[in-house]
């Protein structure tokens, strides 16, 4: 990791401002503004409006019928990759915790998306991916427990149709992943993940600098 703690000396000194300016870019509807609020009651970190934005067109660009999420959360995140998919596209979101998928549900539908455009799964994701169809998926974002992300990286890759686009939030870890100092275990995971993808044959990557870090890598045909 050397060569990318180097490149993050470059980036520091205008990284708060550059990041800034990229959130205060995206507006946000009271739909999300809603799910939001409701993240920060119950405890829980939503994508920022950068990322959220670079997954909505992630999710245009590969004309999207069939998103997985691994985090449900508040629907933060499934507001925007449902903004960003075909009118007929369906979201299944995986979350442990019913109660969260339960506000994802009151925000989509204030959005304005039918019961159908959503499938929630409440269960631990390494138990409910293996479930899903070899090659269903046009995109698989990934934002659940760190310490299980080379374990979503495999699912993805069998979850993935070739061309297919599998994101990860938050690889930043606020700064963490660069730094020298030692690191708990799930900042050693992520080091791990970007490795995996960098080195990977069947995957095409590249780390997005928008809010804690989005990491993006194509399935190969």
């Amino acid at each position: 990791m050397r060569q990318l703690r180097g490149q993050e000396r470059v980036i520091t000194a205008n990284r708060q401002t550059s990041w800034a300016f990229a959130d205060a870019f995206v507006a946000e509807d009271e739909a999300m503004l809603w799910a939001r609020d409701r993240a920060q009651e119950t405890g829980l970190r939503p994508v920022s409006p950068g990322t959220g934005a670079a997954l909505r067109l992630l999710a245009a660009t590969t004309d999207a019928k069939a998103v997985a999420e691994i985090g449900t959360g508040t629907g933060v995140s499934g507001l925007y990759l449902l903004y960003g998919m075909r009118p007929d596209g369906v979201l299944t979101t995986v979350d442990p915790e019913p109660e969260r998928q339960q506000f994802a549900r009151e925000a989509f539908r204030a959005a304005g998306f039918a019961a159908n455009r959503a499938r929630f799964i409440p269960g631990r994701a390494l138990d409910v991916l293996p479930r899903l169809a070899d090659g269903g998926y046009d995109l698989v974002f990934c934002d659940g427990d760190r310490l299980e992300s080379l374990d979503y990286l495999a699912e993805s890759l069998r979850l993935l149709r070739p061309g297919g686009l599998v994101c990860f939030e938050g690889v930043f870890a606020d700064g963490r992943t660069v730094d020298a100092a030692a690191q708990p275990t799930e900042v050693l995971r992520l080091r791990e993940l970007l490795r995996a993808v960098r080195e990977s044959q069947e995957l095409m990557g590249t780390l997005l600098p928008v809010g804690n870090g989005l990491l993006c890598a194509v399935r190969r045909g």
